[in-house]
């Protein structure tokens, strides 16, 4: 038998018995029972082997003599043999002692369970659960026992183990035998095999065969005669010690060798076990290696990593103590991930951005947590990671430089606010700003932003034909922004000009010449230096800021390093494209080159198109010139499209503000400029004198102050001009390398690159102009600083015991206000918010903080308020809050009265309570406030029901006629109507929870992302919660809108098509269309407009069932059929609710249901309303947007955003992004709308700041510029934001800057004539005839009819002298022609041919019979037209009238072919006003022609992630 070791009941392992126990476990009860029987055979098997061991010596004969080492093999088996017995005896015993302890307590003690009695069940249910009690007991018996086998194995396996190894360390080894590995000589199987069952037993009996021949001298003794015969000694040695039959024979060291060689061996045997775990242990070990290899080199990399971002900590600044707040760095990565260039997807978690700024981040901090969000970034990413954070870093320094600047104003504020009431005068702000601006120097004032012009004043502001026709472009935003552009654009045309002449010189030495003659004249005060390379901003950047050096190499050194090394990539947060931002669009957005007769074509061609065609460019992308710059060669007039200069490097991101960094460096390097420049006097002194400026205080500190002037010596003053020109070369791209330029420009340049890379590795300073970072940020802690007035109020009552009562509701009402911290703009006054921000946008972004300290100090003296204004202010802010406290009382009031949450409280009843107030004495005061209140039309019945709004303006004329204080009075009235009004316990909670879910319909409709289907998911949540728990019923609802019966009007001119209903009836309910001529309530509940209850609609018999599926006998229940109305009382639907699915057949609706139901229909009308309001807003700004951006090409895109509340709870508002309009015109509107968080837009907090402060922005971020416009409600808060962005300009030429105001101004318009129509303050205003079309017709139309209305007023404010100047404008240049240049000529002939085609094409409009005539060619029998009847025909024309037919075509030829450049560069205002009024006639022509399928809603379908729309009639818009 073999040996113990060798057995195979010690063969498998634990892992196998567990994996066998487990098997047996989870199978049935029969294999259970087969493995308790192979166990205890197991047993049996032990056992017998516990005693072969000693009958193991009798059947072995004594060979202690053939081997030294048998005697130590022989005690290390018997160690083995008796360590085995003593394994296998424990487990024995401790099982045994354990079933007698079991036994005996079996025998004395008898333990019951409780039995667990169950009534009236079935008997399969018993037997089951008797079935799991009886396998549970089972399995756990056997998992036990099953566990306790695998850990007797386990300690057996191990001991055996052990016990080798001593066996190991007492016998030696032979290591002869390894010379039998071998795989070469023979096949390795056959000797495997001999090895495995023939060599270990015979090369022994071989050895001891020998030992008896030595012994006996056989090999000495060769002629004596011997019994002895090795053959036969061998085969008997072979038998005796055969390994099947004779087991615990100790191994020998040869033995044990050979075996380990024979394993070996084994390896190498193809299609074996061994062969094949080899293999798979050897890949195990590859893929180990490889692991490792990967992970040290993962490890390498991450080091590497952490190492490049401990050094870009310290690009950033930090607060006192060495740290970052976590939201920073999780907004710069948040930007990151959410690029769409780099594509992350949902490859990366999303950041659970933090809400404050109190968790900050040290060095080591900031390197972890970075490098945990980055595992899995390719190294390519991680370089773009690394650009980016340092773009941000440089972001950082100007957010906290903006708001040191925001604390200071805001400090000012309190200063000025000596009531403490919360607001300033705004007149007296803007005119201390203008103030200001007029004593500001020259180069000050090229900073700072004109206050005389909006954004700082409001469209309502301005005259009407100021505002259409004021065309002085001096009047920009910004002093002289036009001109400046226009030099610059023409200094870059003459520059490629001679370049191009350069090119045809073929002689170098002319070349040398032709490029000196060309810097002396073209370029007389800018250095060589400047002339060779020039490191600035775009073209069309305007920058005329100039920074001391200190400060500029304290902010820009990482900047510049990227603009050294060429690695700055433009935007990395924006889209790449930007139209007008190619070399190929040509030298000028607006350039025009005039040749002659074609006239009115765009040079830079159709600019949004070529754009898509030439794809996103990132890098230094030459924009080239894209400003009005007119170049007159020839006679023809055209468009031609030059190719820009190309940089040679990439703009600095330090002049992405729109500001010039002066190198002191480079400035130091510069030549002496070519010509000399004689003196001149200073601009300060020319400009002003020093007792007029309001900086005289500081006259001994002008040197340090950077924003005053610029040091010039004596011998280099320049004229203001000559420093304008050179501003221009510095800011611009005009120093091209040029391919033939001069040795000297190219080591100039060099020079450059390598001071701007020394710069780079300057550390940065902690610093920002000198002032350190406190830590804080004001635009984060702003509330601490705003005024709530409605919390305020509401603490003053919770504090009043008098109100107990409605504290609870108070409360309430406070919770629901979910949008709060909005600033309402009132045009009166500024709260500290709308304050800080007006200075803001004062000084802009390029002025230095010393600016803003200077306009603080001045604002500290300015500002003075009398004492009479003081305590007007005072009485002013006391009756502000007194109307903020009546609002809260008198609504939580009416919500106490209103218990069933209807909505509407009945006249009489308050009446009633009112009359006796005071037993009576008050009923003359409450009579006399009926005459100055109109209530409500009386429903049927003769009930008036008064809103929430209507109760409170009746309760307050009420306390103006009582006698004494209107506060007291209010008060009173409110204490004796609170305790009057009875509500118990059980009604006040029903109240609060249907006041719950009616909030929740609201804020459905307020976060929908303008969608309905939330609104119809929260209504019928609200109509079956309330069944199921204040009226014990399963309830169907369905909601029915009216529409025009087109297809079958013989049934009828209107129909009920059922819009919405719960999720059982769907199948039979949903879209099913109902008709005047078949069954039903319906009908008549919009006729009558009132709710009709059915208490058992199978005794009606007029009730029509959707479901005919069910019996007439089933069709049991109650209905209740509901108008649904608008502001007017006009009914739009129906909303029916029925108990048919109940399984109660008689459940009525009681009367507190049917007047919260009533309620319910309320709210969902205003909610229904409210989104539809926001669809006809945004129908109208893509109107709006697609006529701006035919008019104005500086627009790169325009984003729409609405305000709304946030998911979160107890979070600000968020922003919803509605809307993109892209380079083409085309918008993209998103069905679910991304939102965009407060706490994500660190560095775009321009969004929130308009929305907080209902102002206009202008900001920059990461090199682009944005106007953002909010849009108003009318209580003055911002409802949304249109967000334009310009790209790299720093500002719209004047021209597309009023075209901006005139898109504004309509668009706010029309939103309140569409909120005003929401509410039922004003009916609604038909004035064309398209109007009628419907609903969506007419939101599609309202920005062209607004505009059109207020292109009419305009033309009617004109004087007759405007037209008579037109038509004698061709008489006047006649007198002298020889007078006039060619140009002129040139130019006095195209605007008499403008002033021809736009008068005839007005005329054609009113008065279309001219198009037959043969006046028609004939001007002066054309202008005999134009008469005082012009005017009235031109106001009261209808384009969309059905009368009215015009040649839309022949219009079209005389008008388009006039651009819009050309119509502003000739500055009359009739011509402005006829030209844009005639384009919007010609649109609303043709949208009248496509009605059907013009003004469709582009709002996307269920279906649709998107969709893009573009309104028609911009086909008629003449391009700029």
């Amino acid at each position: 038998m073999a040996s113990p070791l060798q057995s195979p009941a010690a063969a498998p392992t634990g892992f196998v018995d567990v994996c066998a126990f487990e098997e047996a476990i989870s199978s049935s009860r029969f294999n259970v029972l087969a493995l308790e029987n192979e166990k205890d055979k197991e047993g049996k098997q032990e056992a017998t082997e516990v005693n072969e061991p000693s009958e193991k010596p009798q059947c072995q004969p004594g060979s202690s003599a053939l081997d030294t080492s048998n005697n130590v093999a022989e005690e290390a088996t018997d160690e083995i043999k008796s360590q085995e017995l003593k394994l296998e005896g424990q487990p024995k015993t401790s099982t045994d002692s354990t079933e007698e302890f079991n036994i005996g307590v079996s025998k004395n003690i008898v333990v019951r369970k409780p039995a667990k009695v169950v009534f009236d069940l079935d008997q399969t249910v018993q037997d089951s659960n008797l079935d799991q009690l009886w396998k549970k007991n089972l399995l756990e018996r056997v998992e036990e026992r099953a566990l306790a086998m695998q850990q007797r194995i386990i300690d057996k396996d191990n001991l055996k183990k052990e016990l080798e190894k001593k066996a190991e360390k007492k016998i030696p080894k032979d290591n002869l035998a390894k010379e039998w590995f071998n795989i070469e000589n023979m096949r390795v199987g056959d000797r495997v095999y001999l090895l495995d069952k023939l060599l270990p037993t015979l090369v022994l009996g071989v050895e001891k065969m020998l030992t008896q021949v030595e012994r006996k001298k056989l090999l000495t003794e060769v002629d004596i005669p011997t019994k002895f015969d090795p053959i036969n000694y061998l085969g008997e040695y072979l038998m005796r010690n055969n390994p099947y039959y004779i087991t615990g024979s100790g191994m020998s060291g040869y033995q044990r060798v050979m075996r380990e060689v024979t394993e070996d061996l084994k390896i190498h045997v193809t299609n074996t076990i061994n062969n094949r775990v080899s293999k798979m242990k050897e890949k195990i070990k590859e893929r180990k290696e490889q692991r490792e290899s990967i992970d040290d080199l993962k490890v390498k990399v991450a080091n590497t990593r952490k190492q490049a971002l401990q050094e870009q900590f310290n690009e950033w600044i930090v607060d006192p103590k060495g740290m970052i707040p976590m939201t920073v760095i999780q907004n710069v990565l948040h930007e990151f991930f959410q690029n769409p260039d780099f594509q992350f997807g949902s490859s990366f978690k999303r950041l659970n951005i933090a809400d404050s700024m109190e968790q900050r981040l040290s060095k080591t901090e900031f390197t972890e947590y970075v490098s945990s969000q980055i595992v899995d970034l390719k190294t390519e990413m991680f370089e773009e990671l690394l650009k980016h954070l340092c773009h941000c870093a440089d972001e950082f320094r100007e957010v906290i430089k903006m708001d040191m600047q925001r604390q200071m104003f805001a400090e000012l504020f309190l200063h000025c606010d000596c009531g403490k009431v919360g607001f300033l005068d705004r007149q007296r702000t803007l005119a201390l700003l203008e103030t200001f601006y007029d004593q500001s120097s020259k180069m000050l004032r090229s900073l700072l932003r004109n206050p005389r012009q909006w954004p700082f004043i409001e469209f309502e502001e301005i005259d009407l034909p100021e505002f259409w026709g004021d065309m002085d472009n001096q009047k920009h935003i910004y002093e002289d922004f036009d001109n400046v552009l226009l030099e610059m654009n023409r200094l870059l045309s003459e520059k490629h000009a001679s370049k191009t002449q350069s090119e045809l010189l073929k002689n170098s030495e002319d070349q040398h010449e032709h490029d000196k003659h060309r810097k002396s004249t073209l370029l007389p005060s800018v250095p060589e230096q400047q002339q060779g390379t020039i490191a600035g901003p775009e073209p069309n950047e305007i920058l005329t800021e100039e920074r001391d050096t200190e400060s500029t190499e304290e902010q820009e050194p990482y900047r510049e390093s990227i603009t050294a090394q060429g690695q700055h990539e433009g935007s990395t947060m924006q889209q790449r494209t930007y139209r007008g931002s190619t070399v190929e669009e040509g030298s000028l957005r607006e350039s025009e080159i005039e040749q002659g007769p074609h006239r009115g074509s765009i040079a830079e061609g159709s600019r949004r198109e070529s754009v898509v065609e030439q794809g996103p460019h990132r890098g230094s992308i030459a924009e080239g010139s894209r400003r009005e710059s007119v170049v007159e060669q020839g006679q023809h007039r055209g468009s031609v499209a030059e190719e820009g200069p190309r940089r040679g490097s990439v703009t600095p991101r330090g002049s992405r503000r729109g500001s010039v960094a002066e190198d002191k460096g480079s400035t130091e390097e510069q030549e002496p400029p070519t010509e000399t420049i004689p003196e001149e006097q200073d601009m300060d002194s020319t400009s002003q004198s020093k007792e007029d400026s309001i900086l005289t205080e500081s006259e001994k500190s002008r040197e340090a102050t950077p924003f005053e002037h610029i040091e010039i010596p004596p011998q280099e003053e320049k004229t203001e001009e000559q420093i304008s020109k050179e501003q221009l070369f510095t800011i611009s791209e005009l120093q091209e390398e040029d391919p033939v330029s001069s040795e000297k420009d190219h080591l100039s340049e060099t020079a450059e690159e390598k001071v701007q890379k020394d710069k780079a590795c300057e550390p940065k300073s902690p610093h920002i102009e000198g002032k350190s970072w406190s830590g804080e940020l004001f635009t984060c802690n702003w509330k601490k600083y705003a005024k709530c007035e409605d919390e305020e109020q509401a603490n003053l009552i919770y504090g009043n015991s008098r109100f107990t009562d409605l504290h609870s509701i108070i409360r309430n009402i406070q919770s629901y206000k979910e949008v709060k911290g909005r600033s309402a703009f009132n045009g009166v006054s500024f709260n500290l918010l709308q304050f800080v921000q007006l200075l803001e946008t004062f000084v802009g972004e390029d002025a230095p903080l010393s600016v803003s300290e200077t306009l603080t100090s001045f604002f500290k003296k300015g500002y003075v308020e009398t004492e009479e204004e003081k305590m007007s202010t005072l009485e002013e802010a006391r009756q502000k809050a007194s109307r903020v406290r009546q609002g809260l009382l008198l609504e939580a009031l009416f919500q106490m009265w209103d218990n069933d949450a209807s909505g509407f409280l009945d006249l009489k009843e308050v009446d009633e309570l009112l009359y006796a107030y005071k037993e009576g004495m008050e009923k003359e005061s409450i009579q006399t406030a009926k005459l100055f209140i109109q209530f409500p039309k009386p429903h049927p019945g003769d009930e008036v029901r008064l809103s929430s709004k209507q109760f409170q303006k009746y309760i307050e004329l009420i306390v103006s006629e009582l006698k004494g204080n209107g506060d007291h009075a209010l008060e009173s009235l409110v204490e004796f109507l609170m305790t009057a009004v009875e509500r118990s316990h059980i009604e006040g909670l029903r109240n609060s929870a249907r006041r719950k879910w009616l909030h929740h319909i609201q804020r459905a409709a307020e976060t929908s992302g303008v969608s309905l289907e939330p609104v119809y998911t929260e209504t019928f949540k609200a109509l079956t919660q309330d069944a199921q728990v204040h009226g014990n019923k399963k309830i169907s609802a369905h909601i029915s809108l009216l529409e025009e019966n087109q297809l079958l009007p013989d049934r009828g001119t209107v129909l009920l098509r059922n819009t919405a209903c719960t999720l059982e009836d769907a199948p039979f309910v949903l879209n099913k269309v109902l008709y005047r001529d078949m069954k039903g309530i319906s009908f008549t509940v919009v006729d009558e407009g009132k709710p009709i209850h059915v208490p058992q609609v199978q005794h009606h018999g007029n009730i029509f069932f959707w479901n005919h599926s069910h019996k007439e006998t089933d069709q049991n229940g109650s209905l209740l059929a509901l108008p649904l109305q608008d502001a007017y009382m006009r009914i739009f639907g129906v909303m029916a609710v029925d108990t048919l699915r109940d399984p109660l057949k008689i459940n009525i609706f009681l009367p507190h249901e049917i007047r919260f139901y009533q309620g319910v229909a309320s709210v969902f009308s205003t909610a229904y309303h409210y989104v539809h309001s926001r669809e006809h807003i945004l129908h109208a700004v893509i109107t709006g947007i697609s006529w701006l951006y035919d008019v104005a090409s500086g627009i790169t895109s325009v984003t729409t955003y609405f305000v709304e509340p946030s998911p979160e709870q107890g979070s600000d508002y968020v922003l919803r992004n509605m809307m993109v309009t892209g380079p083409l015109g085309l918008t993209e509107i998103h069905r679910n709308p991304p939102t965009i968080f407060r706490k994500t837009c660190v560095f775009r907090d321009f969004l929130f700041r308009c929305t907080d402060s209902s102002e206009v922005i202008l900001a920059s971020v990461y090199g682009e510029n944005h106007i953002v416009v909010p849009l108003r409600e009318r209580t003055g808060e911002a409802m949304g934001a249109l967000d334009f962005n310009i790209g790299r300009s720093k500002m719209l030429f004047y021209r597309e800057f009023k075209d901006l105001q005139k898109m504004m101004k309509v668009i706010q318009a029309a939103c309140y004539e569409i909120l005003d129509e929401l509410s039922g303050k004003i009916k609604k205003n038909l004035v064309l005839e398209i109007e009628n079309a419907g609903e969506v017709q007419r939101a599609g139309v309202l920005f062209f009819r607004i505009m059109l209305q207020e292109l009419q007023e305009s033309l009617r404010m004109l004087a007759s002298r405007h037209f008579i100047s037109l038509l004698l404008y061709d008489y006047n240049p006649l007198a002298e022609p020889e007078s006039l240049s060619d140009s002129q000529s040139q130019d006095v002939e195209a605007n008499i041919k403008l002033i021809h085609d736009i008068l005839t094409g007005a005329i054609l409009f009113v008065d279309p019979e001219l198009e037959f005539s043969s006046d028609l060619g004939n001007w002066d029998k054309c202008k005999l037209h134009i008469n005082r009847y012009l005017v009235e025909k031109i106001c009261t024309f209808d384009p969309t009238a059905k009368d009215v037919k015009v040649n839309s075509k022949l219009i079209g030829e005389y008008i388009k072919d006039h651009s819009r450049i050309e119509v502003w560069k000739f500055g009359n205002i009739v011509i402005e006003c006829l030209y844009h009024w005639s384009h919007i006639c010609l649109a609303l022509t043709e949208i009248n022609q496509k009605l059907n399928d013009s003004v469709t809603p582009p709002f996307p379908s269920k279906t649709d992630s998107c969709v893009y729309a573009k309104m028609p009639g911009g086909s008629w818009l003449g391009k700029c």
